[in-house]
Formats: C-alpha cells, sequence, structure tokens
C-alpha cells in the first residue's frame, strides 16, 4: 500500500477489509469546505485512484455535520475571477470522486449543506441518519450553487424537485431527502457508520471488475441519449465478459461454490 497523504482537516481510516474512511475534520467550521481541505481531498482521492490495494471509500464528518458548505469566510470577497476559480477546483475533485473506479459512499450524519450536498451527489450511494440535512442554500447568498449542484441535483432527483431545492434554498430532513430519492437509506445516527461499512462490505466482497465496468457504463451512460448508452453498455461488457474474474464467477456458479476474484 502507497503511504496515504497527510491532512490537517480530513482524517483518514484504513479499514482490514481494504476500504477507507475519510472523515471530515473541521468542526469549529462545522466541516465547511475551504482551500486546504479541497486540496487535501483532491489528494487522498488521486492516492485511492493509485492504489490497487484500496477498494472504496466512505465519507463521513465530524460532530454535527458531514460537511455544512463552502467556507463563506474565504468566499466572501471573491469576485467572478476568483468564484469561478472556486468552482472549477470543486468541480475537479468532485468529478474525479464521482468517476474514481471504485465505489464511493456518503455516510451523511448531520448538515450537508451546500458544497457538502455537492460532495454528497458525488458519491455513488447516500446513506443518512435520522438527524441530516440536505439543501442547497446558495441562493440566500445571491451564488448559485456552483461545485456541481444544478446538474447532479437535477440528474438524480428530477428537475423540478432540484429547481424546488434550489430556488426557495429550503432544506430537506432524511426522510423527504429519502422521498425525492436524494439518499438511499435513512438510518439511526449510532448505525450510521455500521451500515456503512455493511454495505461496502457487500460491494467489494463482489467482482472488482464488473464494479468498476458497472459505474463506467452508468456514469458515461446517463449523459448520452439511450440509443448511445447502450452502445456503451455493450462495450463495457464485453471488457467483463473478457475478464478472469467472468470464468471465475460463471464456474463458481456452476460448480456451487463461492468464488474468488482477483480483479483480473
Amino acid at each position: 500500500m502507497s503511504n496515504i497523504p497527510k491532512t490537517n482537516n480530513i482524517k483518514v481510516e484504513m479499514q482490514q477489509e481494504g476500504f477507507v474512511i475519510f472523515t471530515m475534520n473541521r468542526p469549529e467550521a462545522m466541516n465547511a469546505l475551504n482551500s486546504e481541505t479541497l486540496e487535501e481531498l483532491r489528494e487522498l482521492v488521486k492516492w485511492v485512484e493509485d492504489d490497487k490495494e484500496v477498494s472504496g471509500i466512505i465519507i463521513t464528518g465530524t460532530g454535527k455535520a458531514f460537511v455544512a458548505g463552502a467556507d463563506i469566510k474565504q468566499m466572501k470577497d471573491y469576485k467572478a475571477e476568483e468564484g469561478r476559480k472556486c468552482a472549477a477546483l470543486a468541480q475537479e475533485i468532485f468529478n474525479r470522486l464521482e468517476n474514481i473506479e471504485k465505489p464511493v459512499i456518503a455516510a451523511v450524519n448531520g448538515y450537508a449543506l451546500g458544497g457538502g450536498c455537492e460532495l454528497c451527489l458525488s458519491c455513488d450511494i447516500r446513506i443518512a441518519s435520522k438527524n441530516a440535512v440536505f439543501g442547497q442554500p446558495e441562493v440566500n447568498l445571491g451564488i448559485i450553487p456552483c461545485f456541481g449542484g444544478t446538474q447532479r441535483l437535477s440528474r438524480l432527483i428530477g428537475v423540478g424537485r432540484a429547481k424546488e431545492m434550489i430556488y426557495t434554498g429550503r432544506n430537506v430532513d432524511a426522510n423527504e431527502a429519502y422521498s425525492f430519492g436524494l439518499v438511499n437509506k435513512v438510518v439511526d445516527g449510532d448505525n450510521l457508520i455500521s451500515e456503512a461499512k455493511n454495505m461496502m462490505g457487500i460491494i467489494i466482497a463482489k467482482a472488482p471488475l464488473a464494479i468498476k465496468y458497472s459505474k463506467i457504463a452508468i456514469n458515461n451512460g446517463i449523459q448520452v441519449d439511450i440509443t448511445r448508452g447502450l452502445e456503451i453498455e455493450k462495450d463495457v461488457a464485453a471488457l467483463a465478459f473478457a475478464s478472469n474474474d467472468k470464468d471465475e464467477g460463471m464456474n463458481a456458479f456452476i460448480e456451487k461454490r463461492k468464488a474468488i476474484f482477483q480483479n483480473k
């Protein structure tokens, strides 16, 4: 395993099962995303991309917040150029997180507002504690969601719901977020991390290449019309059929034994 990047604002815990937990850890600022935290997240995502021994990521937060937004104190004097650069930095990192070829679960422990909600949206799966709160309140500050929120939220929950959340700037609780399809599951706060670990364990026990190729097909297919999406699906399926893991999985099924996948 390669060396874990050093961080000040994100706690990193390697699990014996092979996945890693990133805990956003600026509780004095409700884990707000300042430039240093974003840069740390970029380095950590790159590390996971490059390290073949790391099988997936769970992201959560310390204290009452998952991430309560971007750091407004840092942004308040930004003008057009600085604002665009800030959006570009966050979008680059969140795009990288969204497209990393390993599973990513957000374990949302509290407030996921603004950039925090957008961070959730770049994860594959969102599990929320009952006291989690989601929102895109940027219009209250005279700006718009610009870390991917206008695009990912509408794709996830539909244009009408996304416009309602963004135009009103109102927060939604975990149960309403679940009804929108914004989160996959709502659990007691005490069980949040164990639920996320359990789901990650189920995922990483499957064929790693099949998870990777499924993610590629979904992420690329959602961006195009269904005809092109089905072509992408066929192309990626062909790669899966050419793998040793496919041979192992099908032989194990026929032989009625547990498959031993080798990510090949």
